[in-house]
């Protein structure tokens, strides 16, 4: 328990990135939590602890995702994030943009989300690649694909 304790800013970002309602995020957490608690036996000591915490995080995270999106389909109303452009194109600050960036985030793939968090949280390519099994040479480029398409979504808030 002590494991999930220091490591809950991960699990509690990674459930903000993939949940937009309060309630399906705390449901998130509890799933994170209950996969890690199953899983710690399985934990291989030649990885970091964050890198494990991450990897099951994500992949729950993004089952989780698929399984709302086909249940909520086409019932949804306008997403949150289209709801709250005003107020942010209104807003200055960094805080704003932070928010921004996140529901940009949100509108990517599941991959590439996974790969944006962790390269926000100021992980290493090599980090990156091991966590979600890629090569660093397919994380250094999908980085830069992401950024560019982030680049342009926030171009066209400014114009």
């Amino acid at each position: 328990m002590a494991v999930i304790e220091s490591n809950k800013a991960i699990i509690y970002k990674i459930a903000k990135s993939y949940c937009s309602q309060e309630d399906n995020k705390e449901d998130l957490i509890q799933d994170i939590v209950v996969q890690l608690w199953l899983s710690f036996h399985k934990y291989d000591e030649t990885y970091k602890l964050t890198t494990w915490i991450y990897r099951i995080a994500l992949n729950v995270a993004i089952s989780f995702y698929r399984k709302e999106s086909r249940r909520d389909g086409i019932n949804r109303g306008l997403p949150a994030e289209i709801l709250h452009f005003q107020e942010e194109e209104a807003a200055l600050d960094r805080q704003a943009a932070v928010e921004q960036l996140y529901g940009f985030i949100q509108e990517l793939r599941e991959m590439d989300r996974a790969i944006m968090l962790l390269y926000l949280e100021e992980h290493s390519q090599q980090e990156i690649a091991e966590i979600l099994g890629l090569s660093p040479t397919n994380v250094s480029t999908k980085v830069s694909r992401i950024k560019q398409q982030l680049k342009q979504k926030f171009s066209t808030l400014k114009d």
